[in-house]
C-alpha cells in the first residue's frame, strides 16, 4: 500500500501503454499494482485485481487507441471491478481519448460517439478522467464528472526552444488548429501561418491555400493527431513549394495508421516530434525522422496535485526563462 500525505493510493496499468504507466509510476513514487487481464476463448475480457483497493484513491492508465474497442472494454471492465471492490475513487488517466474525432453530427443520422464514450465511462463508475489534448474542447461538456484536459504544448515549446532554432514560423494545418498553433507560437516568439484545407471524407484532405509567409523560414506544423498523415504530407508539400527551409511536425497523438510511416519517410519532413500517449512499434522508434517526448512528468504531477487538492492548471503554462 502506498501512502501520499496520509492518503491511500494505488496505480494500475492496463495493456495499451505499460511503458508510459511505468514512467508515471516512477515519477509519482507509487509502484504499479497487480492486475491480470486475460481473454476467454471467445475474446471476452476478464480482469482479476490481485490486491485490495478498498478505501483507496485508484488511478488507472489506459489510452484508447488501436485496438480502440478492445482498449475501451478493458477499461470499462476494470472500472466495474474497482467499483465493486469498494475503491474510494476511480480516476482514469486516458492520455488519448478514442472516438474523440466523432464529437458532433457532421451529417444527418450520424452518431456523436465521443459523447457515448463519456456516458459509458460514467455509467461504469469513473469518478474523474484525465486526458491529453482532447481533439475538441467541447468533449469536456459531455461529462458530468471532473475531466482535466492536459496540454502538451509546454513539452513541445521546451523541445524546440532547446534546439535554439531561429526564423521560425508555426503552422496550423487547418483553421480549427489555429488556437493550438498560436499557443506554441507565442511560447516560441514566432509568427503563425494557416493552411486552408477541406476534407471531403475522413482521412482525405485537400489543401486549398496558405495564409502567411514561410519562405526562408523553419516551419513547425502543430497538430493534435496524425493518423494516416494525409493532411500532414499535403501540408508539407505546400510549405516546401512555398520555400520553407526545414519542416518539422509536432503532434500529441501519433496514431500513424498505414500508410502514415511510408508517407512521412518519403516526404520533405525533417522530423516528427510526438508524445508517448500512444505506444509506437520499434520501426518508428528507430527511425531518424521520429522523436518521442514523454508526457509522464505532466501526468504524474497531475496525479500528485489531485491527491493534494491542488490545481492542475499551472501544469499547462510555459515559462521560457525557466527553460533557458
Amino acid at each position: 500500500m502506498a501512502l501520499i500525505h496520509g492518503k491511500k493510493i494505488k496505480l494500475f496499468s492496463l495493456n495499451s501503454n505499460p511503458e508510459l504507466a511505468q514512467e508515471v509510476s516512477d515519477y509519482v513514487g507509487v509502484p504499479l499494482s497487480n492486475c491480470e487481464v486475460t481473454r476467454f476463448a471467445d475474446g471476452e475480457v476478464q480482469i482479476n485485481i490481485e490486491e485490495t483497493v478498498r478505501g483507496h484513491a485508484v488511478f488507472v492508465i489506459q489510452s484508447t487507441n488501436k485496438p480502440v474497442n478492445e482498449n475501451y472494454m478493458e477499461l470499462l471492465i476494470m472500472i466495474d471491478a474497482l467499483k465493486r471492490a469498494s475503491a474510494k475513487s476511480i480516476n482514469i488517466i486516458m492520455p488519448y481519448y478514442g472516438y474523440s474525432r466523432q464529437d458532433r453530427k457532421a451529417a444527418a443520422r450520424q452518431p456523436i460517439s465521443a459523447k457515448l464514450m463519456a456516458d459509458l465511462l460514467q455509467a461504469a463508475g469513473a469518478d474523474r478522467v484525465l486526458c491529453m489534448d482532447l481533439h475538441a474542447d467541447q468533449i469536456q461538456g459531455f461529462f458530468n464528472i471532473p475531466i482535466d484536459n492536459f496540454r502538451a504544448f509546454p513539452i513541445f515549446a521546451k523541445y524546440f526552444h532547446q534546439k535554439h532554432m531561429e526564423n521560425i514560423v508555426v503552422v496550423s494545418p487547418d483553421h480549427g488548429g489555429t488556437t493550438r498553433a498560436r499557443r506554441l507560437a507565442d511560447a516560441l516568439g514566432a509568427p503563425i501561418a494557416i493552411i486552408d484545407k477541406r476534407r471531403p471524407r475522413p482521412n482525405v484532405a485537400q489543401v486549398m491555400n496558405l495564409i502567411g509567409e514561410v519562405e526562408g523560414k523553419i516551419a513547425i506544423i502543430v497538430d493534435d493527431i496524425v493518423d494516416t498523415a494525409g493532411t500532414l504530407v499535403a501540408a508539407v508539400e505546400v510549405l516546401h513549394q512555398k520555400g520553407a527551409t526545414e519542416i518539422y511536425c509536432c503532434c500529441t497523438h501519433a496514431i500513424l495508421s498505414d500508410p502514415a510511416y511510408d508517407r512521412i519517410m518519403a516526404s520533405h519532413l525533417t522530423e516528427v516530434v510526438s508524445t508517448n500517449t500512444i505506444k509506437q512499434p520499434e520501426k518508428i522508434m528507430q527511425s531518424p525522422k521520429f522523436v518521442q517526448v514523454s508526457v509522464a512528468p505532466v501526468l504524474g504531477q497531475g496525479i500528485l496535485n489531485i491527491i493534494d487538492d491542488k490545481p492542475v492548471s499551472d501544469l499547462f503554462s510555459y515559462n521560457k526563462e525557466e527553460n533557458e
